[in-house]
């Protein structure tokens, strides 16, 4: 049945309204699943690390590793109790006690001890970060590699300049490469430096960890808090912030920022491809894949797919990411709302930016470059490109005023009556006083009026890679803290 009888089911997201993030590496690290997984794996973390301080028993921790396996619980089902507690966590807990309790009754009663609901969804949100981010980051450097190779392979394909829409002076098509390359090199760092500074989150009811401590049944207040916080870092490879975070909300906010501007990087990378890729242009085109870019109407036309979503994350994500900045504004020592407000802006933000990532390295390698077609465009104004030149070289005898003036007047007739530049300069005095007809064949040649492109490239791409991405994550459940010495 259809229209308007229809009833829909609620089903998950298969990402029809968002093609491009479908099917990516990044979609399945931020899925519900991979959500869950992280919750569960915050709370493992959390008994192992409380079990090597010897306030939780190490079997009842082993219990709860064991049962916390995604595959065992009921996303939709965890989703509509939370509508009953305004979080994932509260229904989570319960049925972790009750999976662990079905092995050792015992062991479930340290399931979440001493915990509170933001802790567990701020790690398990700091891991899927981490797993996301790791992604990003690969993708970014594949990106810059191709775009390495390009720039490196056309530092002297001259083509025609662009400012405010129109023909300016000429460049090269490897300066405009080695440019989405630096952006993509400064996303990456970016990525690189809010990946290493995503912390765990612990810091009980009301971030004085009161609950860890009075759990802790007579450990110092002056120890073990620090102890507990290394060990609990260590386990889930996050790392350790200097005091809890409910209501200081920094660590989203970084991530925000750098997915801010990577959707902003690549988007100028593939709005540069859409432009290039033009019909009248034609510069440029996308990877030849079979099925791609077809038209439901057109059969002829092949659209720039790729640099299309590419785009369309761009201009997403940074709304998205002023958002989840605004969530800095929080009261309290824990939020109503705000911090509630930040889960699905960030999953977004994860998933846009990150298929974006991914489809940015797969347009950079398969790229076409079609230099006869940049000359082609260049030659089109008739030597009009390099009037700068010409002025530059007539000021010192005619004045820089003058021979502005002169070369204006030149252009305008030259474009009325459909002439060559260099027809029209040839019949004026003032020009043929100072210049021969050989130096003003040169003057006019555009391919040799690049200035300092070819040494920008070689600088650009002299430039250090970016920051190295962190080690990748223990595998969930595996401890990372040092065994304790015989002594």
């Amino acid at each position: 049945m259809t229209g308007a009888g229809h009833r829909f089911d609620g089903g998950p997201d298969a990402g029809l309204l968002s093609p491009v993030r479908v099917g990516t590496p990044v979609e399945e690290a931020v899925g519900e699943s991979a959500w869950l997984q992280a919750m569960l794996d915050a709370e493992v973390a959390l008994a192992r690390a409380q079990a090597r301080l010897g306030t939780v028993p190490e079997a009842a921790a082993e219990a709860i590793a064991r049962a916390a396996r995604a595959e065992r619980f009921d996303p939709r089902a965890l989703a509509l109790a939370a509508r009953e507690t305004a979080n994932p966590v509260v229904g989570l807990v319960r049925a972790l006690t009750a999976a662990v309790a079905a092995e050792n009754r015992d062991a479930a009663e340290y399931v979440h001890r001493g915990s509170t609901s933001q802790d567990v969804l701020d790690t398990g949100a700091m891991l899927v970060c981490r797993r996301a981010l790791d992604l990003v980051h690969s993708d970014l450097v594949r990106t810059a590699g191709a775009l390495a190779t390009l720039a490196d392979e056309h530092r002297d394909t001259a083509m025609a300049g662009r400012t405010l829409a129109l023909h300016a002076v000429p460049t090269t098509f490897g300066l405009k490469a080695a440019g989405w390359r630096g952006l993509v090199l400064d996303a990456a760092a970016r990525i690189a430096t809010a990946n290493r500074a995503l912390p765990v989150s612990l810091g009980g009811a009301a971030g004085t960890l009161a609950g860890y401590l009075q759990y802790a049944d007579g450990a110092g207040p002056d120890d073990y808090p620090d102890r507990l916080l290394e060990a609990f870092a260590a386990e889930t490879g996050l790392a350790r912030p200097v005091l809890p975070w409910h209501a200081l909300r920094t660590p989203v906010a970084d991530v925000a920022a750098a997915l801010a501007f990577t959707a902003g990087a690549l988007g100028k990378f593939a709005v540069d491809v859409q432009v290039l890729a033009r019909t009248e242009i034609a510069e440029a085109a996308e990877p030849d894949v079979a099925g791609r870019g077809g038209s439901s109407a057109m059969p002829h036309k092949r659209n720039p797919v790729l640099s299309t979503l590419i785009r369309s994350a761009s201009l997403q994500v940074p709304s998205m990411a002023s958002a989840l900045t605004q969530c800095l504004v929080t009261e309290d020592e824990r939020s109503a709302g705000v911090w509630h407000a930040e889960w699905l802006l960030l999953r977004e933000c994860l998933r846009l930016a990150g298929g974006a990532a991914r489809t940015a390295a797969e347009l950079a390698d398969g790229l076409t470059v079609r230099p006869e077609r940049m000359l082609r465009n260049l030659n089109m104004t008739n030597s009009q490109v390099v009037t700068e030149r010409l002025a530059a070289v007539l000021a010192p005898r005619l004045g820089r005023t003058r021979s502005r003036e002169l070369l204006t007047a030149a252009s305008v007739t030259a474009d009325r009556r459909g002439r060559p530049l260099a027809e029209v300069l040839r019949e004026l005095p003032d020009v043929t006083a100072h210049l021969t007809g050989a130096e003003l064949t040169r003057l006019l040649d555009p391919t040799t009026y690049t200035g300092a492109a070819r040494a920008l490239v070689a600088r650009a791409l002299a430039a250090p890679e970016p920051h190295a991405a962190p080690e990748p994550l223990a595998a969930p459940g595996r401890s990372t803290v040092p065994e304790p010495s015989a002594d």
